[in-house]
């Protein structure tokens, strides 16, 4: 046989066995940006009683557009926030339009389930101890973010690389590492790419807040805290920033917590770390959990409320102030249906009241959603935008959520 005739025969052999493995093999699923979402989460805008809730963040979106300073962003909620999702998109769509100041306060442990951020990522080894604002002791010192950790032994370590992160390699230009300088503290190593930086002593005669910063050169880079005794060395995060203007979030959250937990820390620590963020707005996303709190009365809820909203405005004045409310939670019935969770309601007008007394912005998340018993919809739709548990959003929910909430905090500013 001619070697032509041999080749276009193993060639035609070839073909066949191609279209044979694609008849076999699965279809590929359309990613979700190859095909249009479900139009669920709806444009809604930021309820301000006064008016001017947002006038000092615009001010410093301003500056920061300008190129003349830095918008600093505090948002703390429950497990909606924890994961870093809607609030760390929110971060990098603002970081896009008005410079990125870096990452934020970050702990370079994971301290729970669910926890996670995404412009650094976080490792760690060795024993460490996780201390929550919202279970553990009242008036223990949980810093900023209302959880710390702690070593156990010496050699523990814990990182934050940058070069890692979610979203792509992320810069930064200095660290400041937040620790509890305490009697019989241990010391603890710094290492930046795996080169020493410093070694920090934490034992002190009296209890206090400690801080250790270190410049770096602006880039990707990975910082490492190494306990070098048995001695407790407790952090409570690092702040990785840049020296530049541009937006700066940062995201604290806890599943499970309540803004009550807020009362939970140490006060004179809580005022000292807030006051070193310096933010020009402070975001308090919580009401899920509280809306199953059945036996909390709403007035003894209000007023919690209250005293944390007067407690961040006290020791932030020049920062705006926004509460996002409660998402949509139906309860479950005896015969497998769902219906409407009857303290949700409750729990929006109370924080729609107590954002209007004090001159913060309301966001109502279940009017986001739909209204009453839109999760049900959320939960059916493909993809889904929520969780089976009737509770958590995926990330197409945490996107839109970003998205709406980006342009509800816009609203107006480039008319200002």
């Amino acid at each position: 046989m001619p070697a032509v005739l041999v080749f276009v025969g193993a060639l035609l052999a070839f073909r066949g066995e191609l279209f044979a493995a694609a008849e076999r093999a699965p279809a590929r699923p359309v990613s979700a940006p190859e095909r249009e979402l479900p139009r669920l989460g709806r444009a809604i805008a930021i309820d301000d009683a006064s008016g001017r809730a947002l006038a000092r963040f615009h001010a410093a979106l301003r500056r920061a557009e300008a190129h003349e300073g830095q918008a600093r962003i505090v948002v703390w909620g429950a497990s909606h926030t924890a994961g870093d999702e809607y609030a760390g998109m929110l971060r990098r769509a603002l970081q896009e339009r008005f410079g990125d100041a870096g990452p934020g306060f970050v702990s370079p442990v994971k301290p729970f389930r669910g926890w996670n951020h995404r412009a650094a990522h976080a490792d760690s080894g060795g024993a460490w101890r996780v201390l929550r604002g919202d279970r553990g002791p009242v008036g223990e010192r949980y810093g900023l973010a209302g959880y710390a950790v702690e070593s156990q032994a010496g050699g523990a370590w814990a990182s934050l690389d940058t070069a890692r992160a979610e979203t792509g390699p992320r810069h930064v230009g200095s660290y400041e590492v937040f620790f509890l300088e305490q009697p019989g503290g241990g010391r603890f190593e710094v290492r930046i790419d795996d080169r020493p930086a410093a070694v920090v002593d934490t034992d002190a005669e009296a209890t206090h807040a400690g801080y250790a910063r270190f410049r770096v050169r602006d880039g990707a880079h990975r910082v490492t805290v190494r306990a070098m005794d048995d001695a407790p060395v407790r952090v409570f995060g690092v702040a990785m920033e840049r020296d530049r203007s541009g937006v700066v979030l940062d995201t604290l959250g806890i599943p499970g917590s309540r803004a009550r937990s807020h009362l939970r820390w140490d006060d004179a620590l809580y005022r000292e770390h807030l006051r070193r963020r310096r933010p020009d707005l402070v975001v308090l996303a919580y009401g899920t959990n509280e809306s199953e709190d059945v036996d909390v009365p709403l007035r003894r809820y209000e007023s919690d409320l209250r005293r944390v909203v007067r407690r961040v405005r006290g020791t932030a004045p020049q920062a705006s102030c926004l509460l996002i409310g409660p998402s949509d939670r139906p309860l479950a019935q005896a015969d497998g249906t769902w219906g409407p969770r009857p303290l949700t309601q409750g729990v929006i007008d109370v924080q729609r009241r107590v954002a209007a007394e004090h001159g913060c912005g309301f966001f109502d998340l279940v009017a986001f959603m739909g209204g009453p018993m839109s999760m049900l919809e959320w939960v059916a739709s493909d993809p889904p935008f929520a969780r089976e548990d009737h509770v958590h959003l995926t990330w197409h929910a945490h996107r839109r959520l970003a998205e709406v909430l980006e342009a509800a905090l816009l609203e107006g500013y480039d008319a200002e």
